[in-house]
């Protein structure tokens, strides 16, 4: 497991260590929605620990390492759906 930024977030990125685009597109999105809930209005909204993004032309997944805290399974679940898929993982930083 990558060493906790300053920011305590993580990016998932849609490529493999390799330089592969992972497929399917919208990975992310179904990632996210493992831990989404529906609003009263029936709207999808993201955990506020786990949100998808485009970044460099890429799907990305931001993981919030307080996740791990408090949801010690959704984390190795996430993390090791990035480690079984060769998915590269790295400190968030934002521009």
């Amino acid at each position: 497991m990558p060493d906790q930024p300053a920011n305590n977030q993580l990016i998932i990125r849609g490529v493999t260590s390799a330089g592969h685009t992972f497929r399917p597109s919208d990975w992310a999105e179904r990632l996210a929605g493992v831990l989404s809930v529906f609003s009263i209005d029936s709207r999808l909204n993201y955990s506020p620990y786990l949100h998808p993004m485009s970044c460099d032309r890429l799907k990305c997944l931001v993981v919030d390492a307080k996740l791990e805290q408090l949801d010690n399974r959704a984390w190795n679940f996430i993390m090791g759906f990035a480690h079984d898929n060769d998915l590269v993982v790295e400190p968030f930083k934002r521009s």
